[in-house]
């Protein structure tokens, strides 16, 4: 197996990389999910390595769950309590286990974007 994950997160409301922002990777099985990798943003938005090295990577159901919220407080983008999103979770397949899966995740304090990215 040669493939593994990666992320990063941009800030679209400010135009800048989103540094600081706590991700979670689980793995779906039959019985529910186990949480596999934890990571943080760093400067440039992107975890240091992959959030799924190719040693661990195998198909399956994915998700990376995004503390949406803890981010955009401290940028100063909370808004009014409630948040409109705080948890962003974004569940996904892995189907080629010889193949790179890049899930970035575009986020301002009302809205995301997602996509397979290369």
């Amino acid at each position: 197996m040669d493939g593994y994950l990666t992320t990063h997160v941009l800030d679209a409301a400010r135009g800048v990389p989103a540094e600081g922002l706590r991700i979670e990777l689980y793995a779906h099985h039959y019985g529910g999910r186990e949480k596999i990798a934890e990571a943080v943003t760093n400067a440039d938005g992107r975890t240091d390595g992959p959030i799924l090295p190719k040693g661990d990577f195998g198909p399956g159901e994915y998700e990376l769950v995004f503390h949406a919220g803890d981010y955009l407080r401290a940028s100063g983008q909370a808004g009014a309590s409630p948040l409109f999103l705080d948890l962003v979770p974004i569940r996904f397949g892995i189907s080629d286990a010889g193949a790179h899966y890049h899930v970035p995740l575009l986020l301002s304090p009302y809205g995301y974007s997602t996509y397979r990215g290369s």
